[in-house]
């Protein structure tokens, strides 16, 4: 792969791009080219172009994965390109055409290579210089193949970017187009195994929000309010005299009518725009921004609508999974995990798109893989994802499953070093990401290779876990996130959960050590089968001898712990009954409120629908007061909220320095919605069997699901009726289905649509 082609780079600002150029002198006629291909990848990001023309629809390639051992490749179709319209020359950018000649740019950016990333001053970067490696191969009617790599025969200038960041921004000036300095092009280290071909979904643009409002603030700037909290940048046109600059800053609310920055902490996510003279158009595309307002200085005249647009961009996904019901609140809490998995998936499933950070946190996608699995097709995002987790993995050694993959933070300098040592070695949920997320893929796909490739990460992480169990079998040692962002913590301490942390890590290594030997089975590893399933037996029992007392109560008394052991299946049934009714009480004493953190909210409905108390589950889904899932979208969130109270009822942001408006994990409760409130659920990994069972409750009339599957669309609906509820089925053809009516009723179905009537619960 790029065999002969040489990385290479030019000049030493490390905030201005540059573009490297190449003329290449056809071995035969335009019209004699029968297909073209472009084959690349960088050290930074980058955008190639063929006679002044995209080669592809992607942005901000490569993307982002494990760069020490994984650097994807791209291959553009570029055919059509380099052929010219209907055989035609279309020459190079400023350059009158040329019939045998075709010229390749491409601008090279910082990207995540050397993207200052992390927080707490940790400006972490895997190298100090940026590169590109690339090929075009041209095919010829007479079969004739011509290669042009990447060497010293290539040219390279200043561009017109002259600062690019993924935190800070971008700034372009125009009155540099097409007047680039000449750089002297070099041959930079590259490690050429560690090219893979790019298995994941390439990122592009998707959406274009005009703006909904234009107006003056307080202090008299003007601010742009586009509706919805989006990820993308802004796309601006304007003209006036040379040298003007227009300064666009973003943030996703306003806090006392002004732009609200504090929760961006140091990124400055500003892009700057100086005019050439002439009617301008910008697209800061080496950059991205979470934003839904935006702050415009420098702008000549009055700014009107028609001069800017949002562009909203993540990786292309397949959307695969619908929900409405008669209440518009939880409609709109629905869109608003659709939005923040837009949002937050792009290249890697991150935390958040907006401040200094923008992480890939294991812990975040373990509580949301399988609510992001319904809502799109993940199986190739969550894949390339998890063979970056399965690298980093296995070079930490004893730590584990890093908190954040790709983990660059091991390449960067904490303020407070001390802090990052604390961190070190396995964790619960964040380090289970290694097998919950396979799972939920597992469960969703049916693909048993992808399994089987997932498997080494599933027992690296196990086998770094052991070494932490304390003699009794609990692991109830070392640093653990545990419950984070419990709602009754401080907003200064995120870490200050109800729950014992060794209850939640203890849980969850079950549930871990359990589906490590579904899946051993499955691929044929006996031994391996045998020995996760003995470890699940050891922790089970280690659970209820020192954590479960007679009657259901479990250590800590509060939502989560009693949520984990009963979906993880910890509990004998007596036991799980009692811990159910407890779960209850806990519930209804807070009010209906929510009371849970990362560890526990995404379980807390289940445990308490599955173990006969639907009534609770639908009152605490409906809640409208913080904290509550409803709390925010009647503030008017349309993303999900990092806390439960990012925004506190007087409109003043939360005072805890991390707080985000766009942050899945806490959405997790839309995977119930689908699955139990609308009632569609595998009944075999991948849908090839499938499970109807609507669960109806007070505050709701009707509620419907869509799914399309690998066999075709899914859908489940129920609504109230005099006598009890009608409910519609429609399977795949050739599918069969099992259908659980609210009374109690099985009936099994095979393809096409169905309805059936039902009295109330049973």
């Amino acid at each position: 792969m790029l065999d002969t082609a040489m990385m290479i780079t030019a000049g030493n600002d490390r905030a201005a791009a540059v573009v490297l150029h190449r003329t290449v002198t056809l071995d035969g006629p335009r019209p004699q080219v029968t297909a073209a291909r472009l084959r690349a990848t960088a050290h930074g990001v980058y955008e190639a172009r063929v006679d002044g023309r995209p080669a592809s629809d992607s942005v901000l390639d490569p993307g982002w994965t494990a760069y020490e051992w994984r650097l994807e490749v791209q291959e553009f179709d570029v055919t059509a390109l380099v052929r010219g319209p209907d055989g035609a020359p279309a020459g190079e950018e400023g350059q009158p055409p040329a019939a045998d000649r075709v010229g390749l740019d491409v601008l090279l950016g910082n990207g995540w290579w050397r993207g200052d990333l992390g927080f707490e001053g940790a400006n972490a970067n895997y190298g100090d210089e940026t590169g590109f490696i690339g090929e075009l191969e041209i095919t010829f009617a007479d079969g004739h193949v011509q290669s042009v790599p990447t060497d010293t025969s290539w040219s390279a200038r200043t561009s017109e970017v002259t600062e690019n960041s993924l935190y800070h921004g971008q700034r372009i000036d125009a009155r540099l187009r097409g007047t680039g300095e000449p750089l002297a092009v070099r041959v930079t280290a590259f490690d050429r195994s560690r090219l893979v071909p790019q298995v994941g979904p390439r990122a592009t643009r998707h959406e274009v929000l005009r703006p909904q409002r234009i107006w003056t603030s307080p202090q008299g700037r003007t601010l742009v309010d586009f509706g919805q909290n989006l990820v993308g940048w802004i796309r601006l046109r304007a003209g006036g005299p040379a040298g003007t600059e227009i300064v666009v800053r973003h943030a996703e609310v306003l806090e006392n009518g002004e732009l609200g920055t504090r929760p961006l902490r140091a990124a400055k996510a500003t892009d700057t725009f100086v005019l050439s003279g002439e009617d301008d158009l910008f697209e800061p595309t080496l950059t991205f921004h979470g934003f839904r307002y935006a702050e415009v200085t420098g702008f000549p005249g009055e700014l009107t609508a028609d001069a800017l647009e949002a562009v909203v961009v993540h990786s292309d996904m397949a959307r695969t999974g619908t929900f409405v019901c008669s209440d518009d609140l939880v409609n709109q809490l629905v869109a608003n995990s659709v939005r923040s998995q837009q949002g937050n998936f792009l290249h890697v499933p991150t935390d958040c798109p907006q401040r200094d950070e923008r992480l890939g946190w294991t812990g975040d996608i373990a509580a949301y893989a399988a609510t992001a699995s319904f809502q799109y097709d993940t199986s190739g995002f969550l894949h390339r994802w998890l063979l970056d987790l399965a690298e980093e993995t296995r070079h930490a050694g004893a730590d584990g499953v890093p908190h954040v993959v790709p983990d660059v933070l091991k390449h960067g300098t904490f303020a407070d070093p001390a802090l990052f040592e604390k961190w070190s070695g396995p964790t619960a949920i964040w380090g289970d990401a290694a097998v919950w997320v396979p799972e939920a893929l597992w469960e969703a796909y049916g693909d048993r290779e992808r399994l089987a490739a997932h498997y080494p990460g599933m027992v690296l992480h196990l086998e770094s876990v052991l070494p932490r169990l304390s003699g009794n079998g609990l692991w109830d040692k070392g640093f653990q996130f545990g419950d984070w962002l419990d709602p009754d913590a401080s907003p200064h301490e995120p870490w200050a959960a109800k729950a014992d942390p060794g209850v939640v890590a203890t849980a969850c290594l079950y549930r871990s050590a359990a589906f490590a030997a579904r899946t051993a089975r499955l691929i044929g590893e006996t031994a391996g089968a045998a020995r996760w399933e003995e470890l699940a037996h050891r922790t089970k029992d280690a659970f209820r001898r020192h954590y479960v007392e007679d009657g259901g109560r479990i250590r800590s008394d509060c939502a989560t712990v009693y949520a984990l052991a009963i979906c993880f299946g910890l509990l004998d049934d007596e036991t799980r009954a009692a811990a159910g009714d407890r779960l209850a009480e806990v519930v209804r004493d807070r009010d209906h409120r929510v009371t849970t953190g990362f560890a526990g909210t995404p379980f807390v409905t289940w445990a308490l629908s599955e173990t006969g108390h639907v009534d609770d589950a639908y009152r605490l889904l409906l809640e409208k007061e913080c904290p509550s899932w409803l709390y925010p979208v009647t503030m008017g969130a349309t993303t999900i909220w990092e806390r439960w109270d990012s925004m506190l009822p007087d409109g003043t942001i939360n005072p805890g320095e991390m707080t985000s408006f766009n942050h899945y994990a806490l959405g997790a409760v839309a995977d119930w919605l689908y699955k139990v409130v609308a009632g569609i659920r595998p009944a075999e990994p991948g849908y090839a069997r499938v499970r109807i069972a609507p669960t109806p409750g007070p505050g709701l009339d009707w509620a419907s699901a869509g799914l399309r599957t690998r066999y075709g669309r899914v859908e489940s609906g129920w609504h109230r009726t005099e006598s009890g509820f009608e409910i519609r089925a429609v399977i795949p053809d050739g599918i069969e289905a099992d259908v659980l009516l609210p009374d109690g009723t099985t009936t099994a179905v095979t393809g096409g649509e169905h309805t059936f009537r039902s009295g109330p619960r049973a």
